[in-house]
């Protein structure tokens, strides 16, 4: 296809042709019979967006998810009322995500059985590592002696229930409506059908982003499991198969350890630090000097930021979803969105980024804000190489976003609501009618 009156983010004046590769840069350029067309009007042409850290079958499964946390539901009046109107999906499930201890304390099998205690329930936390289930669930997995039916979402049985009645098609949908045209799943112990299961729905257009795997190189630590010890050996046996690691860190403590093993395994080049979401001051040196990627998520920031206000001392909060100290200490950083904990629009994340202020108005981490420019690169990259951005060039692959005002404009607005047309592999995705 060709893409006319184009502009590219340094403000040339082109037009793209572009089929599974970028062809021809250039003015002018004549159109071929029976080429596709699409003209941009002046508006800015970038690489695709790739969101390095989202969880597919849970965004997904997520859309047709009821949502118990806030700013939808803040008090216990308000989980009862949104769950007793609640109907179940075509599993016979309710499926609720986005619960915060805030609402209603520590939620447990009891809470749930005094709201519905015959219709399957499973609600997630908003960290995304416990689920909460009912009795009738509990006893549809063969668990109905358990305690208080609080779960953690790493066992096997929780990725059995997410991998049903996901709409792969409608998460395609939202996904290239943003301009986003890569991704990488995240998930925790994805088996080869999984992963197989996901390239085939890429294969056959039921979703047209490019799919890559952290999964089986992805390790999620738990505070009261912290050991050192196991870490290294797991991330020596990875390397020994030539392979980077990616380990999910959102604690301090989490952090400490992960750099202590990586010190003491050795570094592969595309080892990777997932969501970095407290980073003190101590360990921004480590991080440069391992020369792993950190993949963090500022949109936190803007999405749940006033509950950190509330909790977390002022004198931590420094330290919570740094960039720009990270770049300042030359460690590799790029940006997602960990759909579906955070929102899946990676332009409100670049406006976190870039603005760091919190529902209620407030800013929280000034001294953390980055560029504009600098945003939108950490969307740019390749999925093996998450913090080397890509650029519209001839023989780089043909997944573009095009946008519908300049890079000026774009730059200032970083909106969603830009995005007009986006194409993967040199086919049209999404666009404007």
């Amino acid at each position: 296809m060709l893409i006319q009156r184009a502009m590219l983010l340094d403000g040339t004046a082109t037009d793209i042709r572009v089929a599974a590769r970028i062809e021809e840069i250039g003015t002018d350029l004549a159109v071929r019979h029976g080429e596709t067309v699409l003209d941009a009007r002046g508006g800015t042409v970038l690489p695709g967006l790739h969101d390095h850290h989202i969880h597919l079958r849970s965004a997904a499964s997520a859309i047709d998810s009821i949502h118990l946390g806030p700013p939808v539901v803040r008090v216990k009046d308000q989980l009862v009322q949104e769950l007793s109107r609640a109907s179940p999906g075509a599993d016979g499930w309710i499926r609720a995500v986005g619960y915060h201890d805030s609402v209603a304390g520590e939620l447990d099998r009891a809470a749930l059985d005094a709201v519905l205690p015959d219709v399957p329930v499973r609600v997630q936390h908003r960290s995304g590592a416990l689920w909460i289930l009912n009795s009738a669930a509990l006893r549809l997995l063969d668990m109905a002696d358990h305690p208080d039916g609080r779960l953690r979402a790493a066992d096997p049985w929780s990725q059995s229930l997410v991998r049903r009645h996901t709409d792969l098609a409608e998460l395609s949908r939202r996904l290239v409506a943003v301009g986003v045209t890569g991704v990488t799943d995240a998930t925790p112990d994805l088996d080869a059908d999984d992963m197989v299961s996901l390239m085939m729905a890429h294969r056959h257009g039921e979703f047209r982003p490019r799919v890559s795997f952290l999964a089986p190189g992805k390790k999620i630590l738990h505070d009261d499991q912290l050991d050192l010890e196991a870490l290294t050996d797991w991330i020596i046996d990875r390397h020994r198969d030539g392979q980077p690691v990616a380990v999910h860190c959102v604690t301090a403590p989490q952090l400490v350890v992960t750099i202590a093993a990586l010190r003491a395994a050795g570094t592969h080049p595309g080892d990777r630090i997932e969501h970095a979401a407290v980073v003190d001051d101590d360990n921004l040196a480590d991080l440069a000097d391992l020369g792993v990627t950190v993949v963090t998520q500022p949109n936190f920031v803007a999405e749940r930021g006033d509950q950190y206000l509330a909790d977390i001392p002022v004198a931590d909060r420094p330290a919570l979803w740094r960039v720009a100290s990270l770049r300042k200490a030359n460690v590799r950083v790029a940006l997602s969105t960990d759909a579906p904990f955070g929102r899946g629009d990676p332009w409100a994340a670049m406006h976190a980024a870039v603005h760091r202020t919190t529902p209620s108005g407030t800013v929280l981490g000034i001294d953390e804000r980055i560029s504009a420019p600098a945003a939108l690169e950490m969307f740019l990259g390749c999925a093996d190489r998450p913090a080397r951005p890509r650029a519209v060039e001839v023989g780089q692959p043909g997944d573009l976003c095009v946008l519908s005002e300049p890079p000026a404009v774009a730059l200032a607005e970083l909106d969603a609501e830009l995005v007009s047309a986006t194409v993967v592999g040199g086919a049209l995705a999404y666009v404007v009618a």
